[in-house]
């Protein structure tokens, strides 16, 4: 692997950040004959932290040579269950939406982040026109044609793109002078891992409580991630409890569908919050995954998401190889990201919302629209094709 002193000192395009957005930008954007240099310090990824992937994802990461599904040690989502569990007096029908209606065999993998961010490391350490630096971006100096990134060690790098995939709280964003706005939610994200008695059978689970989504997603045989979302201080009280009531609380709150449930990973609290940016590009800097949108981990779409925004610089970019980030690029770029990226957000954001809501005519709205999933397959199938959202293939 290239340390910084291997790194050329001048290249095409360089990264912020070593999640997966990060990694599979560089791979794509390299496989199109552009130099690549990558920041990307050792992540510090919670074990329970898992990553559903829809099948456009990934297909987008097997046309750069990118997937690998035997070292990720994940599932596939053949079916996604909705219980409504909110106690309403207006209750929704239970929604069951298979794969196989859509001619596919899975909607997609679940897989541990840690284990995909690995892969598609060492998938980027092969790749000739990719040097990786294992620090943080300390400063970025921007001027018309360049910019300068200055590593935590003083290491300068000149280039005609940043990317900026650093995360919620973005440097290279705030140095791009580009505002965002920002709200929190009244809930945070239990998540961790759990063996169970009976087979999951590749389904993915989703309960809609009166204080979010509970939601069983597979892993390995016999395994599920769970996401739980709850009142603050509720989260923190279950994460006090000893193991043996902590899996009977679950087993409980899951109705029994899996049997017998017990926790095998380490249980974590993320508080929850959204974040959108006011635009995705500016002075020669890109916005891609969180640094762009943040929001609550309902309906797969967050890592999602963020990879659409890869593939779509993987299609504009390589038109621009002389000058990846002019403005003509740019301008690309914040047209295509624009609708998708705020939908999502918002619809998001406005389901999550509902859930919460003791507004009778949000539970109506809600009740209504699942109502028509379970009874007319034609609606059922908009819906899906509306959470897959297929990712082009750039190459």
């Amino acid at each position: 692997m290239p340390d910084a002193r291997e790194t050329p000192r001048k290249t095409d395009i360089c990264i912020c950040g070593g999640g997966p957005t990060g990694f599979a930008a560089a791979i794509a954007l390299a496989r199109s004959g552009l130099n690549i240099a990558i920041l990307a310090p050792p992540a510090k990824i919670p074990a329970a932290r898992t990553a559903a992937l829809l099948d456009g994802s990934i297909r987008f990461l097997q046309g750069i040579d990118a997937w690998v599904p035997e070292d990720l040690d994940g599932a596939a989502l053949r079916a996604m269950r909705l219980i409504d569990d909110t106690g309403s007096l207006i209750r929704a029908p239970e929604v069951t939406f298979h794969a196989s209606e859509m001619g596919l065999k899975a909607f997609g993998h679940n897989v541990p982040n840690s284990r995909l961010v690995a892969s598609l490391r060492a998938i980027a350490a092969g790749v000739e026109k990719i040097g990786i630096i294992e620090e943080r971006a300390a400063d970025i100096k921007l001027d018309d044609e360049t910019a300068r990134v200055f590593t935590e060690t003083g290491v300068e790098l000149s280039t005609r793109l940043v990317i900026a995939a650093d995360g919620a709280k973005s440097l290279a964003r705030t140095i791009a002078g580009i505002d965002v706005q920002n709200w929190s939610y009244p809930q945070s994200a239990l998540i961790t891992t759990l063996s169970v008695e009976y087979p999951h059978g590749g389904v993915s689970t989703e309960f809609h409580t009166r204080s979010g989504p509970f939601t069983l997603v597979p892993l390995a045989p016999n395994r599920m991630s769970l996401v739980w979302m709850q009142a603050g201080d509720r989260a923190r009280q279950a994460m006090e409890m000893s193991t043996d009531e902590f899996d009977r609380l679950v087993e409980r709150q899951a109705q029994s569908i899996h049997g017998r449930m017990q926790v095998d990973g380490e249980r974590a609290v993320l508080p929850l919050r959204g974040l959108l940016a006011k635009q995705f590009a500016a002075n020669r800097i890109v916005l891609v995954g969180e640094a762009a949108h943040v929001f609550p981990p309902i309906g797969a779409q967050g890592l999602n998401l963020g990879l659409r925004d890869v593939a779509k610089l993987a299609d504009i970019l390589p038109r621009h190889k002389k000058d990846p980030g002019c403005e003509a690029a740019l301008r690309a770029y914040q047209a295509g990201r624009q609708l998708d990226v705020r939908s999502r957000t918002y619809a998001v954001d406005l389901f999550n919302r509902s859930l919460l809501s003791s507004f009778v005519p949000a539970h109506l709205l809600r009740s209504g629209g699942l109502s028509l999933a379970s009874t007319m397959p034609a609606f059922r199938q908009f819906l899906m094709r509306r959470g897959l959202s297929d990712v082009s293939t750039p190459v």
